[in-house]
């Protein structure tokens, strides 16, 4: 979905020559998958971090577009709606201080950013879902100004025979509400981390990274609120599943597959079995014809950026044209703060690492309805969850975080040669913010029952917090 389109209007025949093209370039795939034409491992991995323009009164700002153009940063690019933007990292090479590198990187550009957006009388803010955001921000007005968005709303409504999208989220409060359009997403911002993963492990990683998600959910949760409610911890989830709502081959909205969605099951010779599942599945949404050789990939490439796995396999191309695999594990909320984001990214890596070099395989030993179980449980619940581990036992989530995720992470990072310092800092946060009980999300519900919801007062207070560098674990109420 990165790449801009030229148009957003097709014709029938501009659909069927489409899957003609996604067929062949399946195909090709399926050559490469059984022939081993991907990358070695290299150890790469780089980020997505998608981030807020607020105004002064802690509102969405929706000035993306002056924003962008006075930047002029091929990293920082627009999002769907015009007061949301996405920064994102060259690849680096997961060893050494990697970490504190990141860190180093990612304040730059953060503070780069939030200095532009000042000069438009503006700030930039990472927060899962902006607590000040109101339904009607949500609206066409405020998509930005890209063929690629206008595009994806059209061909979402169509499928959908012009029917209103319904989000319906039941929390501690219950939210019920139609929306015309795809906008409802741009409520929902995340922290995206890539991961090139070698042929011959991609089956493992890919298995490991949906384990590793409820895990994840419950450690890093910060979206509790939507339209001043309080609904789940990590309320993007369903928000985000709902949003675009259109499902695969069928002929209503609720049957086939979601076009956002936990996945059917682990993968079991190939991550071909994935691109299988797109072409058998799912209706292409972005009719778009490129002139590119087939084997650049482009129409599977752009079919497969509209269906979002919450753990999606993806094919990229090195400057050298060689292809090769990446996982985008999509399940962490942006924010609190920007060393928190790169904790997140440290406990990730390590555990994904951990679980990939156990002599058993740990999805023989975890159903696939229990890794679902846990996402959406840890969604629902953060930290007060209740989830299921290796030999289908059950923990809470902050003694199964403490007890064997971070373990996990630690043993990981050493595999990974990451310095010691950088294992102990970023992975103490972790442990610190576990301990503590205050995630992002824990800290926004306890902040907003001390001063009566007042939904400005929590940003204008979460944007104060993020802008001193402290992790979330010490932030006050």
């Amino acid at each position: 979905m990165g790449n801009e389109i030229p148009s957003s209007h097709f014709k029938p025949e501009d659909l069927k020559r489409f899957n003609e093209r996604l067929q062949q370039e399946t195909k090709i795939i399926d050559k490469w998958f059984s022939q081993d034409k991907f990358a070695s491992e290299r150890k790469m991995f780089g980020y997505e971090l998608e981030a807020w323009l607020i105004d002064k009164n802690y509102q969405p700002a929706p000035v993306n577009e002056q924003f962008l153009k006075a930047l002029n940063n091929p990293l920082v690019v627009p999002e769907l709606a015009s007061f949301n933007i996405e920064l994102n990292s060259l690849p680096q090479h997961l060893s050494g201080h990697v970490f504190s590198d990141m860190q180093q990187n990612l304040n730059q550009i953060f503070n780069l950013c939030r200095q532009q957006a000042q000069l438009l009388g503006s700030d930039m803010l990472a927060i899962g879902i902006l607590p000040t955001v109101r339904k009607s921000d949500l609206s066409l007005q405020n998509m930005s100004n890209s063929p690629r968005y206008q595009a994806l709303n059209e061909q979402v409504l169509r499928m959908r025979h012009g029917r209103p999208l319904n989000i319906n989220i039941k929390g501690d409060e219950h939210l019920c509400v139609q929306h015309d359009d795809v906008m409802m997403e741009a409520a929902a911002t995340s922290f995206q981390l890539h991961l090139q993963v070698p042929l011959s492990l991609a089956v493992r990683y890919y298995n490991a990274a949906i384990i590793l998600s409820g895990s994840m959910v419950a450690a890093t949760g910060n979206s509790p609120f939507l339209f001043g409610k309080h609904l789940w911890a990590e309320t993007r989830i369903p928000l985000f599943e709902q949003a675009v709502s259109v499902g695969g081959h069928s002929t209503d909205d609720e049957g086939g597959l979601k076009r956002v969605f936990f996945g059917t099951g682990y993968t079991r010779d190939s991550l071909f079995e994935c691109f299988q599942e797109n072409l058998d599945h799912f209706p292409v949404i972005l009719p778009v014809l490129f002139e590119d050789s087939p084997d650049r990939l482009p129409h599977l490439r752009l079919h497969n950026g509209t269906i979002w796995r919450w753990n999606r396999p993806l094919i990229g191309f090195d400057e050298q044209g060689e292809p090769h695999l990446r996982i985008e594990h999509r399940v962490i909320s942006a924010g609190p703060s920007v060393v928190d984001t790169v904790a997140n990214a440290a406990l990730f890596a390590g555990a994904v690492k951990s679980l990939v070099a156990l002599p058993r395989p740990p999805e023989l030993d975890l159903t696939f309805n229990h890794a679902r179980h846990n996402f959406y449980q840890a969604a629902r619940l953060g930290l007060e969850a209740d989830l299921y581990w290796l030999g289908d036992q059950q923990v809470d989530a902050r003694s199964h975080i403490l007890q064997q995720l971070l373990p996990l992470a630690r043993s990981g990072l050493e595999r990974l040669d990451i310095s010691s310092h950088d294992t102990q800092y970023y992975l103490d946060i972790i442990d610190q913010r576990v301990r503590n009980g205050q995630t992002g999300a824990n800290w926004q519900q306890r902040y907003a029952a001390k001063h009566d919801y007042d939904m400005q007062a929590l940003t204008a207070a979460y944007a104060k917090l993020q802008q001193s560098g402290k992790p979330v674990h010490e932030w006050p109420i």
